[in-house]
C-alpha cells in the first residue's frame, strides 16, 4: 500500500498533477515565483513586440525633453566661457549646503570646520571674471558627486548605504563639458545632459568640443543591452581590460579595415571592435579600439522601442542591489528607469521630481483630493512600462494580477501592513494591525497596494503622477 502511495504520488508529481505552493520564497506579500519573470507580464500584453516609437520620433521625443526641462543640456549649446557669476551660481547650486545636519559613518556629525573644508575645495573664492569651458569623454564607469571629496555623509535616520554626497555616475564614452577644477587639483565640476557634479579628474579624459561631440555622434555604435557588459581582458592595456559597461551606454563601431586582425593581441572575429576614449598622463584625450566579446549582451544600434522590450529590460536587473546615486556600481530608482530607457535612444531627467514633475511623454496628475479609486482607476487603465510617481521615487508598472497592480523598481526600504483586510475593514475590531518593516534594497517585483511609507502614509495616498512616454 505505502508503494502504490507513493508511485501515484511520483505519477501525478511528474504529470504536474499536484500543484505545488507557487509563492516565494520571501516576506513580499502576493507575491508568486512566476511572477519573478518578464514572460509572465507580457503573456498579458496582447501587441508586446509593437514598436511604439521610431527611432526618428525618439529623437523627436528627446527633442521636446530637452525644450521642456531646464535641467537637461544639449552640450553643443554650453558656451565657450561662462561668467565668475553664472559659474559662481553652478558651483553653489551643485554644491549646495544642506538644510539638516549631515553624519559620518561613525556617528559624528559633519563640524562647521569640516564643511569649511569642503566648501574651500570648491575653489570658488577667486574666479576670474571669464572660465574657459572645456570638453572631455569619460574612460570609466565614475561617480558624480556634489562635493569634491571620497568622503561619505549620511542623514541622522538614514541607511549607511545612502551616501549624501553622492549624486549620479557617469559612464565610458560618456561626453561632457568640462566647468571648473576643485582647489586640490583632484576634482573636475563636469556637466553632462542632465546633472552637474564633481567627478574624479582621472576619470576623464580633455579634448577638443568639437573631438568630443563628433565622438558622440558616429555611427554605427553599438549599445549596452544587459545590466552590465565588460570589454575582453587584454594584458596590453589594463585602462580599457574588463571595462564595465552599464546598460545604455553606446560606443562607436570600428571594423579590421581600422584594426587589422590583431587588437591587443586578440583576433576579433568573434568580438565587436568599439572606439574607447582613454586618458593620456597629461589628461589629455586619446582612443583605442577594444574588444566586446559577441557573446555579451550588446546590439548595434539601439534597441527598437516595444513593450516587449522595455520588460525585458527591467528584468535583467531584477535582484541587483540598490545603489543610491548609481553608487555600489549598481542603481537606485530612477537611474534603473533610466538605463532600461536608453537602450532605446530615449533620454530623460536624472532626477525623480525632476522626471515625474516634468511636461514631456503624455501624463496623468492628481492632486490631495484624488481618491484611491480615482488612482487605482487610472493606473490600471496604464500600459506596461508606464512610470508610477510618488515624492522621491519611481516605478515601472508591469500590470494587474487578480486586480492588483504590480510594478517592478529599484527600491530601499519593504513595509506593509500584515493584517492589511483588518486594517481596511471598517468594522474590524479597534485593534490596529501590525505593521511589518522589512528591507528590499535591490530591484524588486512587489505588489503596488499593500506597501507603506509608514502606519500613516501608503504609496497610493502619494501617488502624484503616472508618466507614458509613447
Amino acid at each position: 500500500m505505502k508503494l502504490g502511495y507513493w508511485l501515484i504520488l511520483l505519477l501525478c508529481l511528474s504529470s504536474g498533477g499536484v500543484q505545488r505552493n507557487v509563492y516565494a520564497e520571501s516576506d513580499i506579500p502576493m507575491l508568486k515565483t512566476e511572477q519573478l519573470n518578464a514572460a509572465y507580464w507580457l503573456a498579458k500584453v496582447a501587441d508586446a513586440d509593437r514598436v511604439l516609437l521610431s527611432q526618428q520620433q525618439i529623437n523627436t521625443r528627446n527633442n521636446t525633453t530637452f525644450a521642456r526641462q531646464p535641467e537637461m543640456t544639449r552640450l553643443a549649446d554650453v558656451p565657450q566661457t561662462l561668467s565668475a557669476t553664472t559659474l559662481t551660481a553652478i558651483i553653489n547650486q551643485a554644491s549646495a549646503s544642506p538644510e539638516q545636519p549631515r553624519y559620518y559613518a561613525d556617528g559624528n556629525a559633519v563640524t562647521t570646520a569640516q564643511w569649511q573644508a569642503y566648501r574651500s575645495n570648491l575653489n570658488s573664492d577667486a574666479l576670474p571674471a571669464d572660465n574657459p569651458v572645456q570638453f572631455g569623454l569619460v574612460v570609466k564607469r565614475t561617480d558624480l558627486r556634489s562635493m569634491p571629496t571620497t568622503d561619505r555623509v549620511h542623514n541622522e535616520q538614514m541607511a549607511l548605504d545612502l551616501d549624501r554626497f553622492q549624486e549620479t555616475a557617469l559612464f565610458p564614452g560618456e561626453a561632457v563639458a568640462v566647468l571648473h577644477q576643485s582647489r586640490d587639483g583632484k576634482w573636475l565640476l563636469l556637466q553632462n545632459y542632465h546633472y552637474t557634479g564633481w567627478v574624479y579628474s582621472e576619470d576623464v579624459a580633455i579634448g577638443s568640443r568639437q573631438q568630443v561631440l563628433a565622438y558622440s555622434e558616429q555611427t554605427p555604435f553599438l549599445v549596452v543591452t544587459g545590466a552590465r557588459a565588460y570589454t575582453s581582458y587584454t594584458p596590453v592595456q589594463p585602462a580599457i581590460s574588463e571595462l564595465l559597461l552599464d546598460m545604455g551606454s553606446r560606443l562607436p563601431l570600428l571594423t579590421t579595415q581600422d584594426t587589422g586582425h590583431n587588437v591587443h593581441g586578440q583576433n576579433p572575429h568573434a568580438s565587436h571592435i568599439v572606439k574607447l576614449p582613454v586618458r593620456n598622463s597629461d589628461g589629455s584625450l586619446d582612443f583605442t579600439p577594444a574588444l566586446i566579446a559577441r557573446q555579451q549582451d550588446v546590439n548595434i544600434g539601439y534597441l527598437p522601442y516595444t513593450t516587449a522590450n522595455v520588460i525585458t529590460q527591467a528584468f535583467k536587473f531584477l535582484g541587483d542591489r540598490y545603489g543610491w546615486g548609481h553608487d555600489y556600481d549598481s542603481r537606485d530608482c530612477t537611474g534603473f528607469i533610466i538605463e532600461i530607457y536608453r537602450s532605446f535612444g530615449l533620454l530623460m531627467p536624472r532626477n525623480s521630481g525632476q522626471q515625474g514633475e516634468g511636461s514631456y511623454g503624455q501624463n496623468i496628475r492628481f492632486t490631495a483630493d484624488s481618491s484611491h479609486s480615482d488612482k487605482l482607476a487610472a493606473i490600471n487603465e496604464a500600459s506596461a512600462g508606464d512610470l508610477i510617481y510618488r515624492p522621491g521615487h519611481v516605478m515601472l508598472y508591469l500590470g494587474s494580477d487578480k486586480g492588483e497592480p504590480f510594478v517592478i523598481h529599484s527600491v530601499h526600504d519593504l513595509a506593509y501592513f500584515t493584517d492589511q483586510e483588518a486594517k481596511n475593514d471598517a468594522d474590524a475590531s479597534p485593534a490596529q494591525p501590525e505593521l511589518y518593516q522589512g528591507i528590499l534594497n535591490g530591484v524588486a517585483v512587489t505588489p503596488l497596494t499593500p506597501l507603506r511609507l509608514s502606519a500613516d502614509s501608503s504609496y497610493l495616498d502619494k501617488i502624484y503622477a503616472i508618466k507614458s512616454l509613447r
